[in-house]
């Protein structure tokens, strides 16, 4: 069985469930998903992306988004409706929400669990990209497993 560790930070859609189980073939696959709700940390970053892909409304609306605390349910039903899609696609999953330190605790799971891969599902992040401090970059630097870096497609 070919185990990856998906990290994400949105519900998968059908599009991602098929891109991640067909990576490897007709391979069994297990997948550890980690989802990180969202933090006030990131809040800038977040503004700053949106306006560098153009979309400025969207900056904008960064406050109206649940952070922190607020985050924790609306994640918890992500991650759930994510592992289930990855399980209705025949594939065995299990999963946790990240609460501190997402490379730590990856890092940690890598160890524990022999997986063979990571992957990062993640919508463009254009300014942490640049200055490789994108979840994929700096994971290539802590784990000793190929860190595959995807870009999930939207609902």
């Amino acid at each position: 069985m070919f185990t990856s560790i998906l990290m994400i930070e949105k519900p998968l859609v059908p599009t991602d469930v098929e891109l991640v189980t067909t990576l490897h073939g007709d391979e069994e696959m297990s997948f550890i998903v980690l989802m990180q709700p969202r933090g006030d940390q990131d809040r800038l970053l977040r503004a700053l992306d949106d306006v560098a892909l153009g979309e400025f409304g969207d900056a904008g609306r960064e406050a109206d988004e649940p952070e922190d605390e607020a985050a924790r349910e609306p994640a918890e039903r992500a991650l759930n409706h994510s592992i289930a899609a990855l399980r209705e696609a025949g594939a065995h999953a299990v999963g946790q929400l990240v609460d501190s330190h997402p490379l730590q605790l990856l890092t940690a799971v890598v160890a524990e669990t022999s997986a063979d891969e990571v992957i990062v599902l993640t919508a463009p992040h254009l300014v942490e990209e640049f200055f490789h401090r994108d979840w994929a970059s700096r994971a290539r630097h802590k784990v000793d497993v190929p860190v595959l870096k995807l870009f999930a497609h939207a609902e």
